[in-house]
């Protein structure tokens, strides 16, 4: 057994952010250039939207260097175009969100073939992943975020125990961890094949959908598929409440393959609290920023939010790849 000790999804299009600068974090403009730190990994910026003229050379203006598109089944031939005129500005048509599948359920022959089909759009924009949420479970008793203390067996990847002490009141909750675990894997080995054929990688993204909440089991449910075209998307601001990010960046590692940027406010007590704009909440992104610089990953940060102009949320991700 392995044990972990404890340390909405909100999609957003760029076409209608707009707003305010919070100032929180923007005091670390000030320094010396001899403080910078200096990273030798390359981070690219980037937005959730529908990759049309408009939005791409609003963000073109931003300083953005690509999009991640909301637009999973988009004609082939639409998407094509997209990307040749994304390509035209300087940007890049990066990955694909797909978002929710139920490979726990009695849709899961329906949502497969759906996940098909997008690969196939993704590789039509150019894009080199597809995020991918395989299930959510809930409607019973689960531990709150800060109880978690899961052990879980290394060859299955099921959950035994997901507290100290009685486990007995979660019960349900296990059998039904476990049974995601066995339905998502089953149908994740299934679309392999497409991924291949379409040379988009399946990035495993884990939000708020009750399943995979601490580092080590959700990287050993990553890992286990042991395929270059099945890796993590990782979101910063998702599992604050779970473990500190910089946690799931060393658990995760190089089977990163995309980050997704939001922050995440914990309550005074440490427990629970609210989504926020990047730099305004409890991520320590100079940590955050040291962290990717050692697990080498070089790529794309998407800002998944809404409520600030595209020339803020840019200079915000400037401050954060700076280190800052």
């Amino acid at each position: 057994m392995a044990q972990l000790n404890r340390r909405t999804f909100v999609a957003s299009s760029v076409g209608v952010v707009a707003g305010t600068v919070a100032g929180r974090g923007l005091s670390a403009l000030a320094g010396t250039a001899a403080e910078e730190p200096t990273f030798r990994t390359k981070l690219l910026k980037s937005m959730i939207g529908n990759p049309d003229e408009a939005t791409l050379k609003s963000l073109k203006d931003a300083g953005f260097d690509g999009i991640e598109s909301n637009q999973r089944h988009a004609p082939v031939e639409e998407a094509e175009a997209a990307r040749k005129l994304a390509e035209s500005l300087g940007l890049r048509i990066h990955s694909v969100l797909y978002g929710w599948a139920n490979f726990n359920t009695d849709s899961v022959a329906a949502d497969i073939e759906s996940v098909a089909k997008s690969l196939e759009t993704a590789a039509a924009y150019g894009a080199d992943a597809l995020l991918l949420v395989p299930c959510r479970i809930g409607g019973m008793t689960m531990p709150k975020p800060w109880e978690f203390d899961i052990e879980f067996d290394e060859t299955t990847g099921h959950v035994a125990k997901v507290v100290s002490g009685d486990n007995a009141p979660y019960r349900d909750y296990i059998e039904a961890h476990n049974h995601a675990i066995d339905t998502s894997t089953e149908a994740v080995k299934k679309l392999i094949p497409a991924a291949e054929k379409t040379k988009v990688i399946i990035a495993l993204e884990n939000v708020w959908n009750n399943l995979w909440v601490q580092p080590a089991i959700f990287a050993h449910f990553v890992k286990s598929f042991d395929h270059p075209m099945v890796k993590a998307y990782y979101d910063i601001g998702n599992h604050v409440k779970y473990a500190p990010p910089q946690e799931w960046l060393r658990a995760l590692g190089k089977e990163i393959v995309k980050l997704h940027v939001k922050d995440f406010l914990l309550n005074q007590d440490g427990h629970d609290g609210k989504f926020v704009h990047p730099r305004d909440g409890s991520v320590n992104w100079p940590e955050v920023r040291n962290e990717i610089e050692k697990i080498g990953y070089n790529g794309f940060m998407t800002i998944e939010d809404g409520g600030l102009s595209l020339e803020e949320f840019s200079r915000r991700l400037d401050l954060i790849i700076a280190g800052k």
